[in-house]
């Protein structure tokens, strides 16, 4: 076992935790036994190295002791990072607690209070908070190592120079905030101790307008799609990001325009023109009604509405992305190359072999080598019937999406046109480099608990509710990228 001593003695703490969770249940499942039995037999594991660091820590002080009395007073010395007494330095013992600078600096990495700002610039702050929230990302509870992997992802690709997902990482992400969300979950608001209290008005100064609680970072649904994997294929395949403010801005520029010089020439103006692609955000909203009775009876109410969250999201997104107006939603892919010179068209009531290398051919190719299709499944399958053993368009026929169409992968999206209507465009098929569509996340959703909710006659239902909000962007930043199928009966 490699755990440091206080490591280990973080992993009792954290097992006793969760075996107190298991033993609070009136009835364990399967996997509540088993998970019981796994977790005793991890405890009684990492105790035993725990003592057996101790006895080897006690025994190293002994020997060090016997040396320096044999060499008399003036032959002892102070090995550097270990303290005379206890006030000297930061390491109480190099054996217990080899790493315990950079433990005892990180040791609550959500006490902001730690934090010196004085004759520090802004950059030196934002790092060690940035420093600060991934270590919080190791230790916060309720997440496992994809959830971990995913917000560590976030913060060190998209936190801008304010260290705002970093702040919003180390407001959402402690046992306090996490304890007082959960008991605000359950409608036990008044259970909130004055500790989870401050917590949650440090969470709520990051939110654009007051009201709501926001979502434990472990728990935000940005985070948990990005650790688990989507339900909608446009976002696996697309360009993801995170936002930090109302507007995603990026930046697109054309190829630069080389020459053939000669010699002693001067050189010309090849500079490539910039752009600013924009991505606005838009706010979007859902609701999670419960019964009186679920609530009291589901232990891990709070994990299970973090999933539903997810779910809602990811089933509201896919439409958007498809198929969204653009105005107070996203703008969706086959809106975007509507009318552009993308569109690829072909008349007839009938989709053709033909049809679908109009595409591969229509597409430069720098898009191509990057390129995935995008299609209703019935327009797939119909694909799947014109091959056979002579056109094999669609490798291996058998295979279920993504299977290979033209050696290239196949996504679907069940909002685009699925038939072939007379007179009026179906957009059909989308092929291209689907990096040059854009999902601008922004972290944080919010969450308000309605204790009660009531019916038509304004009396109680029995049930109770989450009132959810988060916000979210998407377009195309460059429409040349694509090739869109647009087949008009």
């Amino acid at each position: 076992m490699e755990l440091s001593h206080s490591q280990a003695v973080i992993r009792l703490k954290d097992i006793k935790a969760e075996l107190e969770r298991l033993g609070e249940k009136d009835e364990l499942t399967s996997e509540d036994e088993q998970s019981f039995d796994e977790l005793t037999r991890e405890f009684a594991e990492v105790d035993n190295h725990r003592r057996q660091l101790e006895r080897k820590a006690a025994l190293e002080r002994v020997r060090s002791a016997t040396q320096a009395t044999e060499r008399g007073p003036a032959a002892l010395k102070v090995e550097g990072g270990t303290p005379y007494n206890s006030r000297d330095g930061y390491d109480l013992d190099p054996v217990l607690h080899p790493d315990s600078v950079e433990d005892r600096r990180f040791r609550n990495p959500w006490d902001l209070s730690e934090v010196r700002t004085f004759g520090r610039s802004p950059a030196e702050v934002g790092q060690e908070l940035r420093a600060r929230a991934l270590s919080a990302i190791e230790k916060m509870a309720g997440a496992n190592d994809a959830v971990r992997a995913a917000g560590t992802e976030i913060i060190e690709r998209w936190d801008d120079d304010k260290s705002t997902i970093a702040r919003l990482c180390l407001a959402t992400s402690s046992p306090e905030y996490m304890r007082a969300w959960s008991k605000l979950a359950r409608g036990r608001g008044h259970m909130v101790s004055p500790e989870e209290q401050r917590a949650l008005e440090r969470a709520m100064s990051l939110t654009d307008s007051a009201g709501g609680y926001l979502v434990p970072f472990q728990l935000d649904p940005t985070v948990i799609i990005t650790s688990a994997g989507s339900l909608n294929e446009i976002r696996r395949v697309a360009r993801q990001v995170v936002a930090t403010g109302d507007v995603w801005n990026g930046v697109s520029a054309g190829e630069v325009s080389w020459r053939w010089a000669a010699e002693g020439s001067e050189a010309g103006d090849n500079a490539p023109t910039f752009a600013q692609p924009t991505v606005p955000i838009h706010k979007a909203d859902g609701f999670v009604p419960i019964s009186i009775e679920a609530l009291s009876d589901e232990a891990n109410v709070t994990a299970e509405v973090g999933r539903l969250l997810a779910q809602g999201k990811d089933t509201l997104e896919a439409a958007a992305f498809a198929t969204g107006t653009g105005s107070g939603q996203p703008t969706g892919i086959v809106t975007a190359l509507t009318g552009t010179s993308s569109e690829v068209n072909s008349a007839g009531t009938s989709l053709a072999l033909a049809d679908v290398y109009a595409l591969d051919d229509a597409l430069p190719a720098r898009y191509r080598g990057l390129a995935s299709w995008l299609g209703n499944r019935a327009i797939y399958n119909d694909i799947r019937q014109l091959s056979d053993a002579n056109t094999q368009a669609w490798e291996r026929l058998g295979a279920d999406v993504p299977p290979l169409l033209l050696g290239r992968p196949a996504y679907e999206s069940e909002n685009m046109d699925g038939a072939i209507g007379a007179a009026q465009s179906n957009f059909v098929l989308i092929y291209g480099d689907f990096s040059n569509y854009v999902i601008a996340d922004r972290v944080g959703m919010t969450v308000e608990f309605i204790p009660h909710l009531v019916g038509t006659n304004r009396r109680p239902t029995g049930q109770r509710g989450w009132y959810a909000y988060y916000r979210v962007g998407a377009d195309s930043v460059n429409d040349g990228a694509f090739r869109m199928l647009d087949k008009t009966g």
